[in-house]
C-alpha cells in the first residue's frame, strides 16, 4: 500500500486533460501509447505557449542563443588559445633551451684559458646567482600587482614576510630540497648528453606518484600505475642504451672525467628531491591565500640562504682563488636567465594550459633534444635509446589521461524515477 507519491506516473489509459494541468508543467513519460489526438492537443497547446510568451521572454530567449553570443565568444576563445599555446612554446623552448645551454657551457662553452685548459664556472655560485634572480623578478611583479608604489609593496611584504615568519620556517624544506636539486642538475649535465638527460629526468613522474600516495594518501587506478611501470622500464633501457655525444672524445681532459652512472645517479636523487619538495609543498599550503609571487619571494628568503652557505661549504677554497665569478661569461649568465624565468613560464602554463597539453610539451622537449643535440653535439641515438624514449613519452601520455568517470546527463532520470517509470509501464502491460 503507497502512504506517499510525492511525483505520480501518470497512466497510459488516462486520458489528457489540457484544462487539468492549471499552468503546472508536468514531465510526460510517452511509452508509446499517444494516440493522433492527443499529439494533436500536445501540439497545439505548445504552441499557445509560445504564441503566448511575453516580449521579455523572447528577448531573454534571443539572448541565449548560440548564434547571438557566436562572436563574442569565438574571439574571447581565440585570444585564450593564443595565450594557452603561447606558453605552452614557451614552456617547451625554456625545457630544451635550459638542458642545452646548460650542457653546452659544462662542456663547449667553458672559458678557454691561455695554457689550452678549460674554465669550469662553479655550479653552486649558478645556483645561488638564479635564486637572487628569480627573488629579484617577484618583487619586481608584487611591485606592480600593489599599484606601482614602494608603499604598497612595503605593506606587502611586511604582511607576508615579517609577520609570516612560519611560513618561511614550513617553506625551508623545499627550499632546502630545490638548491640541492639545482646542483644536482648540474652535475647530472656534467656527465650525461641532454637527450639522456632529458629523458632519465622523467623520474619525477614516478617519485611524485609514490610520495603522493605515502603523504597524501592518494590512489591511482591500475592504468596510471602501468605508466609509471613504462615509465621506469623506458628510463632504463635509454640508459643501458650507452648512447652519448662526442664531447667527451673532443675536447679537454676535464671533460673525459665525464661518468655515464654518476650521472645517472644524480639524477635519480634529482627527481626524488623534486618529487618529495612538491608533494611536501602540496601538503603544508593547501588552501593557503598567498599569491604565487609571494610565495615565491617566502620561499626565495632561505634558499637564498641555503645556497650561499653551500657556496663556501663546497667551493670555498675555488671562490678564494678564483673568485666568485671565475669561468663566467655570457652563456653562463644565459642560462641563470634563463632558468630563473623557467619558473615564471611554469606558473604561465599551470595557469592558462592543462595537464595533457603540459605533457605533450615534455614529449616534444625529448624530442627536441634529441635533434638539437644531433646538431650541437654529434648526438647519435641508437635504437635501444629511440625504443626507451618513445616508452617514456608514452608512458607520460596515458599517465597524464584522466579516469574513467561515467558523467550523468541532464536530461538524464534519476534512478528512482527511471525504476518507477519502468514498474508502471510493467504493471499497464499486465492490466492490458
Amino acid at each position: 500500500m503507497m502512504t506517499e507519491q510525492s511525483h505520480p506516473i501518470p497512466s497510459t489509459n488516462e486520458e489528457f486533460n489540457p484544462a487539468a494541468d492549471n499552468g503546472h508543467h508536468a514531465l510526460d513519460i510517452d511509452l508509446g501509447t499517444a494516440t493522433p489526438a492527443r499529439k494533436s492537443v500536445r501540439g497545439a497547446t505548445k504552441r499557445s505557449i509560445v504564441a503566448n510568451s511575453s516580449d521579455e521572454t523572447k528577448d531573454l530567449i534571443r539572448k541565449s542563443s548560440p548564434r547571438a553570443t557566436r562572436p563574442a565568444n569565438s574571439s574571447s576563445l581565440e585570444h585564450g588559445a593564443v595565450i594557452k599555446y603561447g606558453s605552452l612554446t614557451l614552456l617547451v623552448a625554456q625545457m630544451v633551451g635550459l638542458v642545452l645551454l646548460m650542457r653546452y657551457t659544462r662542456t663547449k662553452g667553458a672559458n678557454i684559458l691561455a695554457d689550452g685548459t678549460r674554465e669550469m664556472y662553479l655550479a653552486t655560485t649558478a645556483v645561488f646567482m638564479m635564486e637572487m634572480v628569480k627573488l629579484l623578478i617577484c618583487v619586481v611583479v608584487v611591485f606592480f600587482q600593489s599599484g606601482s608604489s614602494l608603499s604598497g609593496l612595503a605593506s606587502s611584504l611586511h604582511q607576508h614576510i615579517w609577520m609570516s615568519p612560519m611560513e618561511i620556517v614550513k617553506l625551508c624544506v623545499p627550499s632546502l630540497l630545490y638548491t640541492i636539486q639545482n646542483n644536482l642538475l648540474y652535475f647530472a649535465l656534467s656527465n650525461l648528453d641532454a637527450a639522456t638527460y632529458q629523458v632519465c629526468y622523467q623520474l619525477k613522474i614516478l617519485t611524485t606518484a609514490l610520495f603522493s600516495v605515502i603523504l597524501l594518501r592518494r590512489r591511482f587506478s591500475p592504468s596510471k600505475w602501468f605508466a609509471l611501470i613504462l615509465l621506469t622500464i623506458g628510463v632504463a633501457i635509454v640508459q643501458s642504451s650507452g648512447s652519448g655525444d662526442d664531447t667527451i672524445k673532443s675536447h679537454s681532459l676535464d671533460l673525459q672525467k665525464q661518468n655515464r652512472y654518476l650521472g645517472l645517479v644524480a639524477v635519480l636523487f634529482a627527481a626524488c628531491t623534486s618529487g618529495f619538495s612538491g608533494v611536501y609543498f602540496e601538503k603544508i599550503l593547501k588552501g593557503a591565500q598567498t599569491s604565487l609571487w609571494l610565495r615565491n619571494i617566502q620561499m626565495g628568503l632561505p634558499s637564498i640562504l641555503i645556497a650561499y652557505v653551500t657556496v663556501y661549504l663546497k667551493d670555498y677554497t675555488t671562490v678564494s682563488s678564483k673568485g666568485f665569478f671565475g669561468g663566467y661569461n655570457f652563456w653562463v649568465w644565459t642560462v641563470v636567465i634563463v632558468q630563473a624565468a623557467g619558473g615564471l613560464i611554469v606558473a604561465l602554463v599551470v595557469k592558462y594550459a592543462d595537464n595533457v597539453l603540459k605533457v605533450f610539451a615534455t614529449s616534444f622537449s625529448i624530442i627536441f633534444s634529441c635533434l638539437v643535440s644531433a646538431v650541437m653535439f654529434d648526438f647519435r641515438p641508437n635504437i635501444s635509446f629511440t625504443v626507451g624514449a618513445t616508452l617514456v613519452m608514452v608512458s607520460t601520455v596515458l599517465y597524464a589521461r584522466p579516469s574513467a568517470v561515467r558523467v550523468k546527463s541532464k536530461y538524464e532520470l534519476p534512478l528512482s524515477a527511471r525504476a518507477a517509470s519502468r514498474g508502471a509501464r510493467k504493471v499497464g502491460l499486465v492490466s492490458m
